[in-house]
């Protein structure tokens, strides 16, 4: 393996100002099943209220398949006028009340998922990282008009409620950077939890803002970090306000809410808590998956 350290730059002056921080990671990767647009929203919540600043910047170049990913690119009348730049790294971040804690967020590599899975665990080790946090939606047959419910995964059994509620059994899946990340944080001895926001499946491709909100509020549980939840608030009412005023022009979809409602119910009621088979789990991610790369191909 080539040295991971080759893989970024980093700011000595705010390397040194973390000295002695033992921050929160949140770790939050664009490119993975992420239904609700959950850890998105996530990114951008926390980039409009707290300050941030480049602490360890990646080279994304070796990272990233621009031909998997493409750039967008604007072509205006008869020459282009910009294209998209993709960016991945850690930032240092300082919440409205002065805590600080530390992000890594931009696209999830494509490639050299060892070296780089080395670098990022090699700088939480440098920094003490006492707890990495991941957030992002999955797609569930649950409905809008209940509260998001989340089924939390960690290195370690006490970092997880009592009530958390299981909807998955044993499963294989295809795995993502941020799950291996956890995995081998907590291999070193790092604290890491995961946090899956279960989303309604037919709102799977658009932005829950119910679903960040819920996220955040664990996360804050969590660390103790206070993030803000501005504006958010606003956004939930205003989403589900148009998710309802479509439900009410369809009979059809109101009778499948209604049965998403039911089943909702009465599983919170159960004490022998349902879990949905291998098959049910891999046929809704792969319908998600397809749903995802049928709006990819439409946007290019």
């Amino acid at each position: 393996m080539l040295d991971p350290r080759l893989l970024y730059q980093f700011d000595p002056a705010l390397w040194e100002s973390m000295r002695g921080t033992r921050p929160v990671l949140l770790h939050l990767l664009d490119g993975y099943i992420d239904a609700g647009q959950v850890g998105r929203t996530l990114v951008e919540q926390l980039m409009a209220t707290c300050e941030s600043e480049v602490l360890v910047e990646f080279d994304v170049d070796q990272l990233h398949d621009y031909r998997s990913r493409r750039p967008l690119m604007v072509f205006d009348t008869n020459r282009w006028t910009s294209a998209e730049t993709f960016q991945l790294a850690l930032y240092k971040m300082t919440a409205p009340n002065g805590k600080v804690f530390v992000l890594l967020a931009g696209p999830e590599p494509d490639t050299q998922w060892m070296r780089a899975l080395a670098a990022v665990t090699g700088l939480a080790q440098r920094l003490d990282v006492r707890l990495a946090v991941t957030a992002h939606g999955i797609p569930m047959g649950v409905p809008h008009t209940r509260p998001s419910l989340i089924t939390a995964y960690a290195s370690s059994e006490r970092l997880i409620d009592e009530d958390n509620p299981v909807w998955v059994g044993r499963v294989e899946l295809p795995g993502s950077f941020g799950a291996m990340l956890q995995l081998r944080l907590g291999e070193l001895g790092t604290d890491a939890l995961g946090l899956a926001v279960n989303v309604p499946h037919y709102l799977a491709q658009a932005p829950f803002p119910q679903a960040t909100i819920a996220a955040l509020e664990r996360i804050n549980a969590a660390t103790g970090l206070d993030l803000p939840l501005d504006g958010l608030a606003e956004r939930r009412a205003t989403n589900l306000a148009e998710i309802n005023t479509e439900m009410q022009a369809s009979d059809e979809v109101q009778e499948v809410v209604g049965q998403l409602e039911q089943q909702y119910d009465e599983a919170r009621q159960r004490t022998d808590r349902r879990v949905p088979s291998a098959d049910e789990i891999g046929a809704e991610l792969e319908r998600f998956l397809a749903e995802r790369d049928r709006k990819d191909k439409d946007d290019e």
